[in-house]
């Protein structure tokens, strides 16, 4: 075999190997990575989503100002 054939058919076999290995990691990560807690519901994650994006309407200094605002509440 000329040169540039086996080094296009060694880029395809790794090339192969990436995408099996890219999928056994998302399979291995989806497995062990399960939150014992069991998964979150989709309404509160939609609401987290939601409040993540909303301006913030207030602002810290500090831990000590922080827990000020709390004791507030």
């Amino acid at each position: 075999m000329p040169q540039s054939a086996t080094v296009k058919k060694l880029n395809t076999e790794v090339g192969a190997l990436k995408r099996e290995v890219r999928t056994l990691h998302s399979f291995l990560i989806s497995v062990v990575g399960r939150d014992d807690e069991g998964a979150y519901r989709p309404r509160f994650v939609r609401e987290m989503l939601k409040a993540a994006r909303e301006k913030p309407t207030r602002s810290f200094r500090d831990a000590r100002s922080f827990l000020a605002e709390l004791e507030r509440v």
